[in-house]
């Protein structure tokens, strides 16, 4: 009778572990991982990483930056002053923007270290932040989107002059942020009330995380929906082409300003085929992906900082100018930020 109710007990709790297991969600993933939404495109079994054929090919790129890429520092200092009383956008480089909507400053992905891996290593910045850590105004909102170094730089986090701001990341990222004091891990369509005007909401990506070679998608990736007195302003994470956005227009869209990265595409002759990454967008497909959420203004982010990829450092921005119109924009929908300009958001959307 006691073996007759142990083995009860044990297919009593194995019937609980199946169910909670077809209970969770696609993109978890039994073993504690996460995984890109159903349909995503795959890796190409073909791909043939080489860090000396990327060294290689890397040290080919000319690394000559036009006059009108970056505002002085001191300029920069000065707009973010007068414009403290206003609606802005302002881009500080890469995939760090000061974003203010009211009474709510917002930073996204920071990263101020001179490079993007760990200690001392990783990619150099050809170009520095507009402004330093310690200029950039009171922070209310530190939104970050994965883990990978050029998004999450711990340099910035521990040094971070405003560590009572409200911190929104996707799940299993808040071991980072131990010595702040309101921080909120979200899983994807999960949303956080931040004051009485501004709502987030963390939405899927086509991505991935990493830190190191024991941690690969253990810790969750995702993309920004801030809604802010009825306009909607999608933050991307890194991200490629994927049938979620279709869906997320349909049920989130139209959305007012799209950010999403244009740069870290090329990865030709180690990937098989020229500009095609799962990963990152090409300047075409982050176009694409604006007209499946019905965006109505779309900014270009994630290039022009770093050499991550082997196009030239300034493709993506011609590129995104000049494809537009083949996907129903115009020219000046298409936004280019200089790095440290600062825009008023009326500016942009009305």
């Amino acid at each position: 009778m006691k073996k007759f109710s142990t083995f009860i007990l044990i297919i009593i709790f194995f019937s609980l572990d199946l169910f909670a297991m077809k209970k969770k969600p696609y993109h978890h993933l039994p073993d504690g991982t996460f995984r890109n939404p159903m349909g995503s495109p795959e890796r190409d079994s073909n791909v043939k990483w080489s860090y000396k054929i990327f060294n290689e090919e890397r040290k080919k790129i000319k690394i000559e930056i036009p006059e009108d890429h970056v505002v002085p520092r001191t300029k920069v200092l000065k707009d973010l002053k007068d414009n403290e009383n206003n609606d802005y956008i302002a881009w500080i480089g890469h995939a760090t923007f000061l974003i203010k909507l009211g009474n709510t400053t917002i930073i996204t992905d920071p990263v101020f270290s001179k490079n993007t891996g760990p200690l001392i290593f990783g990619p150099k910045r050809y170009v520095p932040p507009a402004v330093n850590l310690n200029e950039i105004p009171p922070i209310d909102l530190f939104l970050l989107t994965h883990n990978h170094y050029d998004h999450h730089d711990m340099s910035t986090i521990r040094n971070f002059p405003y560590k009572k701001s409200k911190v929104v990341l996707p799940l299993k990222l808040g071991k980072y942020f131990k010595n702040y004091k309101d921080v909120n891990e979200l899983d994807w369509y999960q949303e956080i009330k931040v004051n009485d005007n501004v709502k987030v909401t963390l939405l899927p990506a086509v991505h991935w995380s990493k830190r190191s070679l024991w941690d690969t998608n253990k810790t969750l990736w995702g993309n920004f929906l801030i809604e802010y007195k009825g306009k909607k302003i999608l933050f991307a994470c890194d991200t490629g082409y994927g049938n979620i956005y279709k869906e997320l227009g349909k049920k989130y869209g139209p959305i007012d300003i799209t950010f999403i990265n244009i740069g870290a595409y090329n990865f030709f002759p180690m990937m098989p085929v020229k500009d095609k990454s799962v990963y990152h967008t090409n300047p075409e497909e982050a176009l694409q992906i604006a007209r499946d959420l019905r965006s109505k203004k779309i900014i270009g982010m994630h290039w022009g900082t770093i050499v991550l990829s082997l196009e030239p450092i300034m493709e993506p921005r011609e590129r995104f100018k000049n494809g537009a119109e083949k996907f129903g924009y115009e020219k000046n929908d298409a936004i280019i930020f200089k790095i440290g300009e600062v825009r008023k958001l009326s500016q942009i959307i009305n």
